[in-house]
């Protein structure tokens, strides 16, 4: 006989407890629909892993209007507008005066940290540091979620939908047979070497760099700590570069007639960042819905990765709202499709952002006069940079 498993039983069975699938249990138990969320990291791992943080105004808007929390105005930085600098010059992309927008440098550890406080003052059901998770009757009306707790109990849940937010490495996507999932993908021939120094703000925003040495993103945590990337091969080891080296080419990447200097301090993190462009089509199989990194991922240059899965779930939960209090299941039905229309925005404008700030490692002469080109309609157009401005605060809710 094998080992009893405990049974739970729950309407929405959620795969995932980092912000995406919290956010999505916050906001159904607001609505009175119950929820269990399992997540194979523990509760101090996720807190303390340190991810950069762009969040656009609607996302913004979900933690403090949906009553999650305040802390991301009282210790996030808003930010109006960002640089390009190409050429050794600067250029202002100012949301407010083009889109009447901002944005918030706030990093996806602490909506983490909102999110997982939200749910515990709720009473909400997240299990943590959860193993041998699996997912079963994708097709039935009560899938199920099985796993060993983190007291080594075996538990299985019965629930009437369920939801895949456990990135892009965990086991949801990977559950849609393969006949019936598309994956679309392209990979980058470059990396982000980025870098955590104790140093002040070099800049009140971020700037992107585009030089002949390829990109730099300088930007920031908070008031004293500073984070900066710059490109890359992806097989650089990031132990083979002494912080001299580091400083001499980030400055290299920003350097120009304005004298403008970085701020320098110690490094006391080093990373390489590989990326690529992701989509899962559909994000929906049976009675699995996917929502975030399980369904797509992109290239971080647009800051489009968690307000995307922010996106996802907002969404979802107004299909999962009117499933239950209507009875109808159009809007379930249609989630795959509403949710796909924004993450192929979001993925032109990653790719746009990308391509346009980054010097491949066998562009041509042509190809680099071409990009500089593109960056000079943008800031020459006022048409041009509202666009930026626009896909960059991030586009209304349903657009």
């Amino acid at each position: 006989m094998g080992a009893v498993r405990t049974v739970l039983r729950t309407k929405v069975g959620i795969v995932g407890g980092g912000p995406a699938g919290l956010m999505l249990s916050h906001l159904l138990a607001g609505a009175g629909i119950e929820n269990i969320v399992v997540e194979k990291r523990d509760h101090e791992t996720i807190r303390t892993t340190q991810r950069a943080g762009i969040l656009e105004h609607g996302s913004v808007r979900m933690l403090t209007e949906g009553g999650v929390s305040n802390r991301v105005l009282s210790e996030g930085h808003r930010h109006d507008g960002i640089d390009l600098r190409f050429g050794g010059e600067s250029h202002r992309i100012d949301f407010q005066d083009l889109v009447g927008e901002s944005v918030w440098l706030y990093p996806q550890n602490e909506v983490f940290a909102d999110l997982s406080a939200a749910r515990e003052r709720d009473g909400g059901d997240v299990r943590y540091a959860v193993s041998g998770t699996e997912i079963v009757d994708l097709e039935s009306n009560t899938p199920k979620i099985r796993f060993t707790d983190a007291a080594g109990n075996d538990c299985e849940i019965h629930c009437e939908l369920l939801v895949g937010a456990d990135g892009s490495q965990g086991i949801c996507r990977r559950s849609i047979p393969a006949g019936i999932r598309s994956e679309k993908f392209i990979e980058y021939p470059f990396a982000w070497f980025g870098i955590l120094t104790q140093a002040p703000a070099s800049a009140p925003e971020l700037i992107y760099a585009n030089s002949d040495r390829g990109f730099a993103l300088i930007s920031q945590r908070n008031d004293s700590i500073q984070r900066m990337y710059f490109q890359a091969d992806p097989s650089e080891n990031p132990d083979d570069w002494s912080e001299e080296r580091i400083w001499e080419e980030l400055q290299l990447r920003v350097d120009g007639p304005d004298g403008f200097e970085l701020k320098q301090g110690p490094i006391f993190e080093k990373t390489l960042l590989k990326f690529r462009s992701y989509v899962c089509e559909p994000m929906r199989y049976g009675n699995l819905f996917l929502a975030g990194d399980a369904g797509h991922t992109v290239p971080p240059t647009g800051a489009k990765g968690l307000n995307l899965a922010l996106a996802d779930v907002r969404v979802l939960f107004e299909a999962i709202d009117s499933y239950y209090s209507t009875k109808s299941a159009d809007l379930l039905d249609g989630y795959s499709d509403r949710a796909l229309a924004r993450v192929w925005r979001a993925q032109n404008f990653s790719y746009w952002m990308t391509s346009m700030l980054h010097t491949r490692p066998d562009a041509s002469e042509f190809e680099r006069r071409r990009t500089l080109g593109e960056l000079e309609g943008v800031v020459a157009s006022r048409h041009g940079s509202a666009y930026l401005a626009e896909a960059y605060t991030g586009w209304p809710a349903g657009a």
